[in-house]
């Protein structure tokens, strides 16, 4: 079994938006944490990142987070909510041989939670890393971790996979 490590909207204009319960930075530190243990464990690194449709140029803000991609990360830009349409993630996972998706990212209930059940009805094991990820609410955010994400797959914290 290889898990990948999917990582979604870790852009400076997505992590500076109010979020919660987690602030966009302390999203970031554990995203950073959990991408530096999937490397040293030669586990792929995925970093998803959208583009707006049909505008001239993006918005400031719209790459990734500083120092955040590494050589040998698969790097995604997406043009809709979830990462898989029109993107050939599916392709390059299946390609790496991975069939367990592990998610954190922003936001909670829109990219990262899009992109999961895609890759639950796709036919990938599904975990969550709950305080590596954050909603437009706390509510928000809790209600999808408690109640939505145990029906797709584990939600974990961070701790657990370092």
């Amino acid at each position: 079994m290889t898990s990948a490590l999917i990582l979604v909207d870790l852009m400076p204009r997505i992590i500076a938006l109010p979020v919660a319960p987690h602030s966009g930075e302390e999203v970031l530190a554990r995203c950073r944490r959990l991408a530096d243990a999937f490397r040293a464990d030669g586990r792929p690194v995925v970093l998803v990142r959208v583009e707006r449709p049909n505008v001239p140029a993006q918005p400031p803000g719209s790459g990734f987070a500083e120092d955040l991609a590494r050589p040998g990360d698969v790097l995604i830009v997406k043009r809709t909510v979830g990462a898989f349409h029109g993107t050939g993630l599916d392709e390059r996972l299946r390609a790496l041989g991975a069939d367990t998706l592990v998610f954190g990212g922003l936001v909670t209930t829109m990219g990262v939670e899009s992109t999961a059940r895609a890759a639950s009805d796709l036919g990938y094991e599904v975990e969550f890393v709950a305080d590596a990820m954050s909603g437009f609410e706390a509510e928000e955010h809790d209600f999808a971790v408690k109640r939505i994400f145990p029906r797709f797959g584990a939600v974990r914290d961070t701790a657990a996979y370092l």
